[in-house]
């Protein structure tokens, strides 16, 4: 393909996108690690500080969202690879392709489905407390972290399922960029992984209404001690809630995309895929740990404690 080609076709309907602006791609690229990376050192940071405190181990809400960092850091620093080789005009084989498009996808839900482990974590602490520690024991909250990275990546599998039964063997040895669209092929696939998209939005909200009414039942009958904590679980719950918002806005990504295809313009869709890059997939993604880790007491006490620790150790040195 060219250089100033605005787009290829490869085979079994896969599409190749290039803009012919070097202007453009730079400066959004430059953007993406001007955003990228401030975060990536913030949740690294983070998750040292959950690493050396001993006291966030053993709850079982810093465990969970000590998964939040993780998958946040790598999602970040993938998807970050593949802006770069936009930039670079740097085409692999789809086989090649394959694992880090998938690594992408899963990484993708970890987020998502670990605030509604959270959710329910509180949920249970608030509306079911003497409960909470053999149903959030260390062991069993271990199995949680595995079910959650099992059911999130369990979605890309399913796809790349269904991908295989239907593609050419030859497709697999053409050059294409490492977004999650060369396995979905076939309009119908991607209607269907919308419409599944929307089932699991739904169960989503679903949980946590229900988690959100028990704890606002629990607040109003509660008293003294109790109804703080219930009140405090409550906000816990709503900026889950904001959380898990910030996390899913950029499934709308795709669907504006589309709609801008359509226009004919690959120079403009690619500047709305930038957009929802930067807005969707990494500034939600970096402010909603950041908004926690922040708010929570025990967490930002400790936040402050080691950067505290690391200052004057650089001080010292200097």
């Amino acid at each position: 393909m060219s250089d100033n080609s605005s787009q290829g076709r490869n085979g079994s309907g896969g599409r190749l996108f290039t803009g012919s602006d070097p202007v453009r791609l730079s400066v959004t690229t430059a953007l993406a690690q001007i955003f990228v990376w401030p975060f990536v050192y913030i949740d690294i940071f983070m998750f040292v500080v959950f690493l050396k405190r001993r006291m966030l181990k053993t709850e079982a809400r810093y465990v969970l969202f000590a998964q939040t960092l993780i998958a946040d850091t790598a999602f970040l620093l993938t998807t970050n690879f593949v802006v770069i080789t936009y930039q670079v005009f740097l085409l692999l084989p789809v086989g090649a392709c394959l694992p880090l498009t998938l690594l992408m996808g899963g990484l993708t839900h970890v987020s998502p489905t670990t605030i509604i482990a959270m959710c329910i974590e509180r949920y249970v602490a608030i509306c079911m407390p003497l409960r909470h520690v053999n149903i959030f024991s260390p062991a069993r909250t271990m199995l949680m972290v595995a079910l959650v990275w099992l059911i999130s990546f369990s979605k890309p599998f399913i796809d790349f399922t269904i991908f295989l039964s239907y593609v050419a063997k030859t497709y697999f040895s053409q050059p294409a960029f490492c977004y999650y669209e060369i396995i979905l092929l076939e309009d119908w696939h991607m209607i269907m992984r919308g419409n599944l998209f929307i089932l699991n939005y739904l169960l989503v909200l679903l949980i946590l209404a229900f988690c959100y009414g028990s704890i606002m039942h629990v607040a109003r009958k509660a008293s003294g001690d109790n109804k703080q904590a219930a009140s405090k679980g409550q906000r816990t719950l709503l900026l889950h809630v904001l959380q898990l918002v910030l996390c899913t806005l950029e499934v709308t990504g795709p669907l504006i995309e589309a709609r801008v295809l359509e226009i004919g313009d690959v120079n403009i869709y690619l500047i709305v895929r930038y957009f929802n890059f930067l807005a969707f997939s990494v500034v939600s993604r970096a402010i909603s740990p950041l908004v926690y880790g922040l708010r929570d007491e025990k967490f930002n006490a400790a936040m402050r404690y080691y950067a505290k620790c690391g200052f004057n150790h650089i001080s010292a040195e200097k």
